[in-house]
């Protein structure tokens, strides 16, 4: 059973930083893309991030300049360093990965539990 759990969320003040990671573990062959996402509450949730296997690195307008994704694939981790947080920021943080499980044939999209991320003014 392949699980995707994030850590490293938290509360910080405005202009502060943050490192998030999400650790990949079970039985699996590959891992292709990897993204993190956010969700406030009442809103929908939002891609922040994504990073392909090769290192193709994609972010949202809203992060440019502040945030940094990156992985390490023998480690199978990804990780999101935020820097210059502001209140905006605030919302739960989903990592997704695509992932090749053993035995199967298709890609599929899986998704951690997710990380509290609140930025005080």
């Amino acid at each position: 059973q392949v699980q995707l759990v994030e850590s490293g969320g938290g509360l910080v003040q405005a202009g502060g930083s943050l490192r998030l990671a999400c650790g990949t573990s079970g039985s699996f062959l590959s891992i292709d893309g990897m993204g993190w996402y956010r969700q406030a509450p009442g809103k929908q949730r939002e891609l922040v991030a994504t990073i392909t296997r090769g290192g193709s690195i994609s972010y949202a307008d809203s992060v440019k300049g502040r945030f940094t994704i990156s992985r390490d694939n023998a480690k199978n981790t990804a990780y999101l360093q935020m820097n210059s947080l502001k209140p905006e920021d605030t919302a739960v943080y989903y990592c997704k990965s695509k992932i090749l499980s053993f035995g199967s044939s298709r890609w599929a999209d899986f998704w951690g539990q997710g990380t509290q991320v609140t930025v005080s003014s």
